[in-house]
This record gives C-alpha cells, sequence and structure tokens, in this order.
C-alpha cells in the first residue's frame, strides 16, 4: 500500500498526534476519525489500521482531504454531520476525535462513538473545554508561559478553512458526562490546553450504559 504524505506543520491539536497513534490497537482492521478537517491525523492512521475512514461536515475540508490523499488505497472520506450520517453500528476497532466534539452534542456524540465501536475496541477523544474554577485557572495560568514558547518555537498554525468554535462545557463538566456515559474512561487534562478520553469498550455480553 502506498502511503500518502503528510503535510509538516504543527498546532497544539497535532501535539496530541503521537499519543492517539500509539492508541491504536495491534492488528486494527477499520478506523475512523471524527472530525477529520485536512485529512492530516487520518493519513497517519494509514499503515495502523487496514481501513481508515475520515467524517467531515465541512465541504471545503473535504476537498483538501481528498486531494492530498490523491488516491491512496485503504482511506476514505465521508461529508456530512457524524451524528446524523450513515456508518456502520460496531464498525470499527479504533475511533479518534481530536477538537471536535464541542461542535456537537458532547453526550448524543460520546453514545455514537461507544456505538460504533466494536466491542473490545478503543476510544480517544482529544477535546477542548472552558475553565471556570479557580483550579482551572491555576492551570491555565502556570501553563501560559510555555504554551507561548512552544507555539512560537514550532511556529504553530491552522489549516486555512478549518472550523473553528468556542467549547461551552467546562473541564468538570466533560469529566463527569464522559465518565457517567463511558464508565471506566481515562480522563487527562494536558498542558496544552486540551483534555482527553481513553475507553476500551466492554467485550460482548457486558453492557457499558
Amino acid at each position: 500500500m502506498r502511503r500518502p504524505s503528510s503535510q509538516p506543520y504543527w498546532n497544539t491539536n497535532v501535539a496530541r498526534h503521537p499519543g492517539i497513534l500509539r492508541a491504536v490497537p495491534v492488528g486494527c482492521g477499520d478506523a475512523l476519525d471524527v472530525g477529520s478537517g485536512d485529512g492530516l491525523l487520518a493519513r497517519k492512521l494509514v499503515g495502523r489500521a487496514e481501513r481508515v475512514t475520515g467524517v467531515e461536515r465541512s465541504p471545503g475540508m473535504v476537498a483538501v482531504s481528498r486531494g492530498a490523499t490523491g488516491g491512496c488505497s485503504g482511506i476514505s472520506f465521508v461529508e456530512g454531520d457524524f451524528l446524523a450520517v450513515d456508518l456502520p453500528v460496531e464498525g470499527y476497532d479504533f475511533i479518534c476525535s481530536v477538537t471536535t466534539i464541542h461542535h456537537m452534542d458532547f453526550e448524543a456524540a460520546l453514545i455514537r462513538m461507544a456505538e460504533l465501536l466494536r466491542p473490545g475496541g478503543r476510544l480517544v477523544v482529544v477535546g477542548l473545554a472552558r475553565d471556570v474554577s479557580a483550579a482551572d485557572w491555576a492551570v491555565r495560568v502556570a501553563a501560559a508561559p510555555l504554551v507561548r514558547i512552544v507555539k512560537v518555537l514550532r511556529r504553530a498554525r491552522v489549516p486555512e478553512g478549518m472550523p473553528m468554535a468556542d467549547p461551552e462545557m467546562s473541564y468538570g463538566q466533560v469529566r463527569a458526562v464522559a465518565r457517567r456515559v463511558l464508565p471506566g474512561v481515562r480522563y487527562r487534562r494536558h498542558v496544552l490546553r486540551r483534555y482527553s478520553l481513553t475507553w476500551e469498550k466492554p467485550a460482548v455480553g457486558c453492557g457499558y450504559v
């Protein structure tokens, strides 16, 4: 299989890609990238999964993704709203999403991701949240100098046309809802103003809600 090239840019979303790639299960058959944007992460997943699907509601970003992929086998992009587009239930061994879930109904999106994941599959969500508590702001203020320095040194940039939105949920709300919807989920807050959720769907016969 010819591996498509990945564009050499960096930002605080791309910073989370290595961890996501490490989380892909060995022998992964089907992977789904929710909110695939310009397709950078989806292209990186090629080779770690037999088949990779990116879902993106922005027609412009889907066009960029398909153009950058260059007809490589094993990767495809679907244009549409993740909560409405037709995708196979329990059709994926690995599902990931980077700073997209705050564009949707958070709980509904988590439930749908869980439904699309095969038993024993793994889900990784990287997201944005609001700082509301004193602890939230303390973490943000302490990390601010490092964030600025890293962005300058790495020449951080966002691809032109990438959809943007401010998060409405706080870190505490994200953590509470995720733990209710996905029992056993691992929540982590990262220095570069992101949180991550990692969850493995129980084997057949074990409920998760």
